[in-house]
């Protein structure tokens, strides 16, 4: 399921992925959330909480998720994926060769960092 996170930064929308993650997640929770923000902001700043592995997301979740990105493909400013899974972390560093923005993957211990980090605030 995806949970909605609040008390981000304006210019951010995050999501926290718990057990089994859905089309429907991604219909109803996640694509009006980004379209609200990047028809407010004109950008994407996405973060993503994986408190789930990846083999709970559905076939249908995969798609809405890759359709999204694609609708979405030059909104993206900054991503990140919060998650203990190194090769996650590592893929999704790496993305930003492939996509236009900034992907960067982060431990939950630096949950603090990544919403800084995602929201563009800098020291």
């Amino acid at each position: 399921m995806i949970h909605i996170l609040n008390d981000l930064p304006s210019n951010v929308v995050g999501f926290r992925a718990t057990g089994e993650v859905t089309e429907k997640d991604f219909t109803d929770i996640v694509m009006p959330k980004v379209k609200e923000l990047v028809d407010r902001t004109d950008k994407l700043n996405y973060l993503l909480v994986l408190d789930t592995s990846l083999k709970n997301f559905t076939v249908g979740a995969w798609m809405k998720d890759a359709l999204m990105g694609i609708k979405h493909l030059l909104k993206w400013n900054r991503a990140a994926i919060v998650t203990d899974v190194e090769s996650i972390r590592t893929f999704t560093d790496a993305f930003s060769l492939f996509i236009p923005g900034e992907f960067k993957g982060f431990e939950h211990k630096d949950l603090q960092k990544a919403i800084d980090w995602v929201s563009e605030k800098t020291d």
